[in-house]
């Protein structure tokens, strides 16, 4: 089982593709304003209703991202929220009359739930309580009163589970955490049967056939193991549950509950991890998974759901197509292309009618032809894993002695995917090449992989990052003088790690809301990650039992060798990573004698969100690598 992270078959490229040179007919990419890539899209978030009447979205007012509702029959628009302090973070339909949506304040992360009707008059915080983090665990969608929240205002280390009454807004407990669990789980209806529990190392899935019925432990493996439930089977009687155990592959299976036994191998693939479901309320069926090699691929198991997704390919020829909600009939369906030089376009289908309607195209701003393809790559790092990523190369540009941006990825339990990247995007357009790869601790590629990562911050899962800069200047792709790393969460510590343990390598970094001093980081870690301290120590290691470790690690305890320009952007009320792993690592490289960049938005967290933020950290940036790499910049901010 993954702890909650800190942070958020391929090819390798012919030498002959690396080393080629710009055909006579291509031109160089015009210069795209910054602004252009991090605005706030214009229209964005489709979801259609239950009933299939009307259409939710999200675009801005007041420069941030609120819900507006759309009649199908009649066109009219009704903005719902008024969010002038920060976006609007996720919405979802309770009902076809009524909007759940979610809200933190600066980025604490402490989530509030809110209801409104679609009238936007009559709207209601159901969980108005400073300091606490609330979900909603299950809509409960055959229920128009009631919505099942998860909730620590008991005690901040752990989620109770409320029945709330939407109407009146009342929370009943109905499951009180004794202080281990750290997920719950209802069936189809909406009766809470299952939960995860932890020990800090070993987790366990718990059971019970009735709500009215004491939980048992039905299996409990070690944290390395992955066993976790996905759903119910639509009799509410088996589990569907993704598991390694004795494998190394996740791959999906049924599990017996009362029988405490595995089943059916409903989906395997042999070099990646699979864990997603796709299913069909309506027919109560499993209709497909979803796996991730160096793109995203579909296996369907259900005709119908096969014949949506070749019909729906069929209106886009080379396009990718996923489909992102339908009504409760399934006939209405919001579909939306992408692709990695494209944020794409979102449609409205109509299977009974067979008409097909755009409603938006997300950044129209941007022209697929000036973006840069984005090409799955892989190499061979020093000890021999191969490590794959993804390499994107600025159009209409010789590819040879390019400047190089490395952009090591959050977590690190997690990885870079193919797609539209507006950070990749934006760096291309300013001549650079960049580079993402999915070093040892990503996830997605088997738990041996994701091992290899254990206590090997700064050691191998530096080396990945670091061999496969050499990689591309040996193929001649890197100018060996113009190479920078930046990253934000996981990836700013690897920034950092990278200006102290490498900085030969680099010609400068940005760290973006990423840890310097691994002790405090460990000892600062939000309440509700506490049942997974021990497993955090497993993973990065014992503040006393590896101190040794730790201190060789932390760039903070390294900052005499940081020689190379640095750029610190950090949000104040972070609560991942609290200000003072910036504050650490930008007053010891200053007491060490060299300057830095230091950017600190008192309104935000673990990374900006409100537009004007991200302009001015991304100007900055843009200004940065212009100075130590010589990328194009508009002439007016020279």
């Amino acid at each position: 089982m993954n702890v909650p992270y800190l942070f958020l078959a391929a090819f390798v490229l012919s030498p002959f593709f690396l080393c080629s040179c710009a055909s006579a007919q291509e031109v160089q990419a015009p210069l795209i304003p910054m602004e252009d890539f991090f605005r706030n899209p214009e229209i964005a978030g489709f979801s259609i209703s239950p009933d299939g009447k009307k259409l939710a979205f999200a675009k801005p007012w007041e420069r941030r991202m609120n819900v507006y509702v759309r009649d199908l029959a009649t066109g009219e628009e009704k903005r719902l929220t008024s969010a002038t302090e920060r976006d609007v973070a996720g919405y979802f339909w309770k009902g076809s009359d009524r909007i759940v949506y979610a809200q933190d304040k600066g980025g604490d992360e402490n989530y509030h739930v809110y209801l409104i009707g679609i009238d936007g008059l009559s709207s209601r915080d159901l969980t108005p309580f400073d300091g606490v983090r609330a979900g909603v665990l299950d809509d409960l969608e055959e229920d128009p009163d009631h919505m099942l929240i998860s909730m620590n205002r008991r005690d901040p280390e752990v989620f109770d589970v409320y029945r709330c009454n939407l109407d009146t807004g009342e929370l009943v407990l109905i499951a009180e955490n004794p202080g281990n669990i750290t997920g719950w789980m209802t069936d189809h209806d909406g009766r809470l049967r299952a939960a995860y529990e932890t020990d800090g190392v070993n987790a366990s899935l718990l059971y019970r056939a009735a709500e009215d019925a004491p939980f048992e432990c039905l299996v409990t493996t070690n944290f390395k193991d992955t066993f976790v439930p996905l759903m119910f089977s639509y009799d509410n009687k088996k589990l569907y549950v993704a598991s390694n155990l004795e494998r190394d592959k996740t791959a999906i299976f049924t599990f017996d509950p009362d029988a405490n036994k595995t089943e059916e191998l409903v989906f395997e693939h042999p070099e990646v991890d699979v864990s997603s479901l796709l299913s069909s309320r309506k027919r109560k069926v499993i209709t497909g998974v979803v796996y991730t090699t160096e793109r995203s691929h579909y296996h369907f198991f259900d005709a119908d759901r096969k014949e949506l997704q070749g019909t729906l390919e069929a209106f886009f020829p080379g396009k990718n197509v996923a489909v992102r909600n339908m009504d409760d009939d399934e006939r209405m369906v919001i579909l939306s292309t992408y692709g990695d030089r494209t944020r794409g376009s979102v449609y409205l289908y109509d299977r009974e009618t067979k008409h097909l309607e755009k409603l938006a195209d997300l950044a129209p701003w941007l022209k697929e032809e000036e973006m840069a393809p984005m090409t799955p790559i892989n190499y061979v790092s020093r000890d021999g894993l191969t490590i794959h990523g993804y390499l994107t190369l600025p159009v209409g540009v010789a590819s040879r002695d390019l400047p190089l941006v490395i952009i090591p990825h959050g977590g690190p339990s997690a990885r870079d995917v193919w797609g539209f990247d507006s950070e990749v995007q934006f760096l291309a357009n300013r001549g650079a090449a960049v580079l993402q790869v999915n070093f040892r601790g990503s996830t997605g590629y088997g738990r041996a992989f994701w091992q290899a990562g254990f206590k090997q911050w700064g050691r191998a899962m530096q080396d990945d990052l670091t061999d496969g800069v050499e990689h591309f200047i040996k193929q001649g792709v890197a100018d060996p003088n113009r190479v920078a790393i930046y990253g934000g969460s996981y990836g700013g510590y690897a920034a950092l790690a990278g200006a102290a343990f490498t900085p030969d390598l680099y010609a400068c970094a940005v760290d973006y809301v990423g840890p310097s001093n691994l002790f405090t980081l460990l000892e600062s870690i939000p309440p509700y990650w506490e049942p997974f301290r021990e497993m955090e120590y497993e993973e990065i290691g014992h503040p006393e039992k590896d101190k040794e470790l730790l201190k060789a690690v932390s760039p903070v305890f390294h900052a005499d060798k940081i020689r190379i320009p640095l750029l610190v952007a950090q949000g104040a009320n972070d609560p991942r990573v609290k200000k003072a792993e910036s504050d650490q690592i930008v007053e010891a490289v200053r007491k060490a004698g060299k300057d830095v960049v230091y950017m600190v938005k008192e309104n935000e967290g673990h990374g900006f969100h409100n537009e004007e933020n991200r302009f001015d950290f991304y100007r900055a940036m843009e200004l940065f690598f212009h100075d130590h790499l010589n990328l194009r910049v508009p002439t007016q901010e020279r």
